[in-house]
């Protein structure tokens, strides 16, 4: 009798075609696609024609299949992770609900990045580097070559900073506020100066303007200017850097190295070396005082234009629209302006972008005597805030937990060994 009630509970577990095809949601001839590459395993229904299927196997293929689906991760496709940092929503970003935009116009640099980290406002703070990984940081710039681009520089000083940071492993949130606190200014310090003056004190704009520009008494518009462009552009979500230092710090790594797998990605020409790119194109049409010779170039080269559209915002950028009302106040920004403006409608003949914050960063640096690659540099200090606001998320879920698994698309094994 119990054979029989094994019997009964085995054929219980077995699924008819049907029955399979309906859990996959997809047609009776896919199940047996599956079958043919191996993704499931079928069983002759005795004395009959059709097939059964193991109800666990079909189970976890269809758990498969919505992760890999459009509509299964929530976001097309695409990996999604719960974060309560930043929503970006109708052509708008918010940093823990309020808006981005409003917070760059009424607050500095590191109070945005304090309401990042704790969601307090702490008006009037201001980060300070330790002596020691400075010291450290610039022994191990200055031993770089010249032509080594900011991202290098950066990454080497994160490094550096870690050597001389006994606590690094300490993962609590206290102690990695600490070394947030700490690491941003210390990258600042780290850098050489754009002059022949390096400027250690004051808010920490004035002191990056020094290792940006060449001139050397910024004005007042041009400052704000700058430290709004740090505000604005502290997180966005999960872009393909943060990302990385999610995994970083899913994996248990400090936030010295979660900084670090940012900087590692950040430097790709989508990513944070875009306004670098931005910055050619708006000098090549400065230079030849029109815009369309130049855009005809980049398009006949196959190249696509920088400095326009962003695949989160149909509409216009907001950090774009938000840097350019601040650089209008600054008169020397005119030409770089105007040139940006016929960028625009120029490309607007074929395709009707709007300006992204790359564009933005470009006017910025070609008007205040920063090289091309300033807006890297400008890009990578201010998002190192954003990075570590996602790992000090990230160190309270649960660890390991960015391991997604790979569809294996190769030979069905075993295969004999290779000769």
């Amino acid at each position: 009798m119990r054979d029989r009630e094994a019997a009964s509970q085995d054929t219980e577990r077995r699924l008819s075609t049907k029955e399979a095809a309906e859990l996959l949601g997809v047609k009776p001839e896919t199940v047996y696609a599956y079958v043919s590459r191996g993704q499931l395993s079928s069983r002759r229904v005795s004395g009959g024609r059709g097939s059964t299927f193991d109800a666990g196997e079909v189970e976890a293929l269809a758990r498969r299949n919505r992760r890999e689906s459009p509509g299964g991760s929530g976001s097309g496709g695409e990996l999604s992770v719960r974060t309560r940092i930043t929503l970006i929503e109708s052509d708008r970003y918010f940093f823990r609900g309020v808006d981005a935009v409003d917070l760059a116009a009424r607050h500095t640099y590191e109070e945005v990045a304090e309401w990042l980290w704790t969601g307090r406002m702490l008006r009037g703070t201001t980060f300070t580097a330790p002596p020691a990984s400075v010291a450290v940081a610039r022994r191990a710039v200055e031993a770089l070559p010249e032509h080594a681009a900011p991202a290098d520089l950066l990454r080497v000083a994160t490094i550096a900073a870690a050597t001389a940071d006994p606590l690094r492993f300490d993962l609590s949130e206290g102690a990695v506020l600490g070394t947030a606190r700490t690491l941003i200014p210390t990258l600042v310090a780290a850098l050489p100066p754009a002059g022949r003056r390096r400027l250690d004190e004051g808010p920490l704009a004035h002191r990056l303007w020094s290792r940006l520009s060449v001139h050397k008494d910024p004005d007042e518009a041009s400052l704000r200017a700058l430290d709004a462009a740090l505000a604005l552009l502290v997180d966005h979500d999960l872009a393909a850097s943060t990302l990385a230092v999610r995994v970083a710090a899913s994996a248990r790594a400090h936030a010295y190295a979660a900084v670090s797998a940012g900087l590692g990605v950040i430097e790709g020409p989508l990513h944070g070396a875009a306004s670098g790119l931005a910055h050619r194109l708006l000098q090549d049409v400065l230079d030849q005082g029109d815009a369309a010779p130049v855009i005809a170039d980049e398009l006949r080269a196959g190249r696509r234009i920088p400095g326009l559209g962003h695949r989160l915002y149909p509409g216009e950028d907001p950090r774009a629209r938000a840097l350019f009302a601040l650089l209008e106040q600054i008169p020397r920004a005119e030409p770089a302006l105007l040139a940006a403006r016929d960028i625009v409608e120029t490309t607007a003949r074929h395709a009707p972008l709007h300006a992204n914050v790359d564009l933005a960063l470009a006017v910025l640096t070609a008007s205040c005597g920063m090289a091309p690659n300033a807006g890297e540099t400008i890009f990578s200090v201010a998002r190192t805030a954003g990075w570590i606001a996602h790992a000090l998320e990230e160190y309270g879920e649960r660890p390991l937990r960015m391991r997604p698994s790979g569809l294996y698309a190769g030979p069905k094994p075993p295969q004999p060994l290779p000769e």
